[in-house]
């Protein structure tokens, strides 16, 4: 088994909690007046532990709101779908912080963020977190995090305590390759997949986190990073369904579910949510991958990050009832 089990304790997640406001017009930027809807829970990390709460694995957030509706939203949300949020500061003086997204006609989209000068900044390692760490059986770090200087410390000490106690790490690459060019950033990433025993990557982020250029493929790269240490690579690849490879050889493949996508935002997260509690409470890659190509095809059919997260019978429901890709 790669992961700790989930009697060791929770799975936690170090991050931004965020509001999000979304557009409801397909177009370019905010640059005038626009219709919108919201405010979401939001957040990648929060996304990711809010679907492993769901799912019934054990589940802690450590992040920080500010006290406002914003916040308030947050928290209740998380505590609602089974978070511990023990590890949640609320921030006297700094708001939450904000996203505003809006989809362009080609499918990507435009973002307006508060993140790193709202209260997500202003984290610090306080009793609260360190009784949450010091409990942990599982440690789930996203790589945009990598980059920064306030939040990166705190995720090196929790995975070396959770480490300590027999616990195991995963990395959500979700990285873009420029951030190979920061040279500090870079050895964090280097640092931080040496850590881990799974990671999940999508499309080129398995090269980034291997530190080579697409070009060598995709064998070479997972034979690298094989070499690092790690033990499972779960790849999201969207309409493809997804694969898991372990470092023994054996490779998993699941179709997707064909569904009608309304809001992308979030299927990775929720997708990396279900993995991970599905593989801590015992599962095999099968029905891990099963249960997170669901959860991540669910999320996309509602409008909002995490509105879609859903609980283990919810998904058995879905996995029941909705077609899978050739």
């Amino acid at each position: 088994m790669t992961l700790a089990p989930d009697s060791l304790g929770p799975t936690v997640c170090i991050g931004e909690i965020l509001a999000e406001i979304v557009a409801t017009t397909v177009g370019a930027g905010f640059s005038e007046p626009l219709s919108l809807i919201g405010p979401y829970p939001s957040g990648a990390p929060a996304i990711f532990i809010d679907q492993c709460g769901r799912f019934g694995g054990s589940a802690a957030m450590i992040g920080a709101v500010g006290d406002d509706d914003f916040g308030r939203m947050n928290i209740g949300r998380l505590r609602r779908d089974g978070v511990d949020v023990s590890g949640i500061g609320v921030d006297p003086e700094l708001p939450t912080g904000t996203a505003f997204v809006r989809y362009r006609p080609d499918g990507d989209r435009d973002f307006v963020f508060n993140m790193w000068t709202s209260a997500a900044g202003r984290l610090v390692w306080t009793d609260a977190m360190d009784a949450i760490v010091s409990r942990a059986g599982h440690l789930h770090v996203m790589g945009t995090l990598l980059g920064n200087s306030t939040v990166w410390p705190m995720i090196e000490r929790a995975a070396e305590i959770i480490s300590r106690r027999g616990g195991s790490i995963s990395l959500d690459p979700n990285m873009r390759k420029e951030l190979q060019a920061d040279t500090e950033t870079g050895a964090r990433v280097a640092a931080m997949v040496a850590m881990s025993d799974l990671l999940l990557p999508s499309g080129d982020e398995l090269f980034v986190a291997a530190g080579l250029s697409p070009d060598v493929g995709e064998e070479v790269a997972l034979k690298h990073l094989f070499g690092t240490g790690v033990s499972e690579i779960a790849i999201k690849r969207g309409g493809d369904g997804s694969s898991c490879h372990e470092a023994d050889g054996t490779l998993t493949r699941v179709p997707a579910f064909i569904v009608e996508e309304i809001d992308p935002t979030g299927a990775g997260d929720c997708f990396g949510g279900a993995y991970v509690a599905a593989r801590r409470l015992g599962m095999s890659a099968q029905q891990s991958l099963t249960y997170a190509n669901a959860a991540g095809a669910r999320n996309v059919m509602f409008r909002g990050p995490m509105e879609g997260a859903g609980t283990r019978a919810e998904l058995d429901t879905f996995i029941q009832q909705m077609e899978r890709a050739k």
